[in-house]
């Protein structure tokens, strides 16, 4: 009886690899991981020299691992059942309640980041204004798992309010909204509700008073972010996207590095995508200029952006006729020369506290 069953067992196991084995080559491979949200590794060429230096076989496990058949399937079956067992943390995700958490980490960069805004104040004439914004796991950190780690933002922040630039209170301005809807579930971004508070924060910190929240326009209740893609965590329910600012009268001039385009506000494409949260201005490119010929001032604002800044862009153009947004990741140039050749009445260095802390290329500001 026992080696029966050992028989059945094995069968068992055979049937189970080959069958895997024989899905794997009657389906196509795919290029792309909606649920990821990021390419698949393709069949790698054989070379001699690349099969000595073992990059061919490395090359050759990422392509069996991301091919593998209903792999979307099994990553969910994975992270339910490390769930079941106990577990919270997901690929540096916490899962808290309903909603997905980034953790943060301290970057070895943090404090010298900081010395490169003081080195744009001392060299520049203009306002510069710092809006670092806090993420989830600071503002909600009542919310993180009982004994996670994170990142002590609040004290980071304390520590840019001497930095020699304008300080814009994002953090004591989201924590007073904490009890609402400030960012998505399943995305590390602030929602237009969390941007609107951040531009408002902003407003105070110039000397005006901001203009107070419009209408609410849902444009995608299917919104899948990108919290959710890296955890595997894939039994929550999609996000909402909402505007406040209809675009009317507004164009966008975007250089992506090898064009240049225009269009409206919003680009609504991308709310038939993966990638929904693209749909505020473009997704990541070197270089934004929004024109508002209807703004409240003819005023110029340059915004050194992360991705962050999108979602708030709308909120700006009441009052800014012109806003340059630059990413400096693609568009690397000295902050001070460009804010001079635009003629900017001030400059806007707008980031989460987690982009900025650990991002090499904040290195621009201080040329």
């Amino acid at each position: 009886m026992k080696r029966t069953m050992q028989i059945i067992t094995a069968v068992l196991f055979c049937a189970f690899i080959g069958g895997f084995g024989l899905l794997h080559l009657l389906l196509p491979d795919r290029t792309f991981s909606p649920v990821e949200n990021r390419n698949l590794e393709q069949l790698p060429s054989f070379s001699i020299s690349a099969l000595v230096d073992g990059s061919f076989t490395s090359d050759i496990e990422t392509y069996l691992a991301d091919q593998f058949p209903l792999r979307d399937d099994w990553i969910g079956l994975k992270t339910r059942y490390e769930y079941a067992l106990g577990k919270r943390e997901f690929n540096d995700v916490y899962l808290c309640g309903d909603r997905l958490i980034a953790k943060v980490t301290e970057s070895d960069r943090a404090e010298q980041n900081l010395t490169y805004l003081t080195q744009l104040t001392e060299k520049i004439e203009i306002p510069v204004y710092l809006g670092l914004i806090p993420t989830a796991a600071e503002v909600w950190k009542d919310r993180l798992p009982e004994g996670a780690d994170s990142f002590d933002q609040h004290a980071y922040l304390e520590a840019a309010k001497d930095s020699g630039a304008i300080y814009v209170d994002m953090e004591q301005m989201l924590k007073d909204h904490a009890d609402e809807e400030i960012y998505y579930r399943t995305d590390h971004h602030w929602t237009s509700l969390g941007a609107y508070y951040g531009y408002a924060a902003l407003m105070e910190a110039v000397g005006v008073e901001p203009e107070p929240l419009g209408e609410k326009n849902t444009v995608s209740e299917s919104f899948f972010g990108t919290l959710y893609s890296s955890s595997g965590v894939h039994w929550l329910a999609p996000d909402q996207i909402d505007r406040y600012i209809d675009g009317a009268g507004i164009t966008v001039t975007v250089n992506t590095g090898a064009a240049v385009d225009t269009h409206g506000l919003y680009v609504d494409s991308y709310l038939m995508e993966k990638d929904k949260y693209s749909s505020f201005l473009g997704g990541n490119n070197p270089l934004y200029i929004i024109e508002n010929p209807n703004a409240a001032t003819d005023q110029t604002l340059l915004v050194v952006r992360d991705s962050y800044a999108d979602a708030l862009a709308p909120f700006l153009t009441q009052y800014y006729s012109e806003i340059h947004l630059i990413d400096l990741r693609y568009y690397r140039t000295s902050v001070a020369d460009y804010a001079e050749s635009i003629g900017a009445d001030g400059i806007f260095v707008c980031y989460s506290v987690d982009n900025f802390q650990k991002d090499t290329d904040v290195i621009f500001l201080g040329q």
